[in-house]
């Protein structure tokens, strides 16, 4: 279905699935840069791209919370328990996220700092984020795909700012 705002034409099930593939992609790139050298003895850009990953995640969630689900609420209040459930998911990964951008935080600028518990941390949420937007995409994506007024909510939902390498 079309937004008359935007002229969107792909399903919105689609898309949600699009921006879904693109947090997990952010996420395996953290983690598949989690263990690389560190230059002069730290690497701020740990905490750079840890904090720029929960940024967009954080954004995504709560754009759903606030806007998607709420618009859902009362355009299906049938879906109610289902949005119960994705809102407590939520809650899970602000959790790991904090974790993350704490462990990321003590990390930046130390040579010694040890990279395992982030690394941890990010397995926990791969796993966690994958089972949750699968169930999302499954309960949510027929009531997308038959129409939500987008009040607003797509932007923080479905698009995520490209993220910025810092400095060398």
């Amino acid at each position: 279905m079309a937004s008359p705002s935007t002229g969107r034409t792909a399903a919105l099930s689609l898309q949600l699935s699009r921006a879904h593939q693109d947090l997990r992609r952010r996420l395996a790139d953290l983690r598949a840069n989690l263990g690389r050298p560190r230059p002069h003895g730290g690497d701020d850009r740990l905490l750079t791209h840890c904090l720029a990953f929960c940024t967009a995640l954080t954004n995504h969630h709560q754009g759903e919370d606030d806007g998607l689900f709420a618009q859902l609420l009362r355009e299906r209040p049938d879906l109610a328990p289902t949005i119960a459930n994705l809102v407590e998911d939520h809650g899970l990964i602000t959790g790991i996220l904090t974790r993350v951008r704490d462990l990321a935080d003590q990390a930046a600028g130390r040579p010694d700092a040890d990279l395992e518990a982030i690394g941890r941390e990010l397995d926990g949420l791969a796993a966690i984020m994958d089972s949750h937007f699968g169930y999302e995409e499954r309960a949510i994506g027929a009531a997308l795909d038959a129409g939500v007024r987008d009040d607003g909510w797509s932007e923080p939902v479905l698009r995520f700012r490209a993220p910025r390498d810092p400095a060398p």
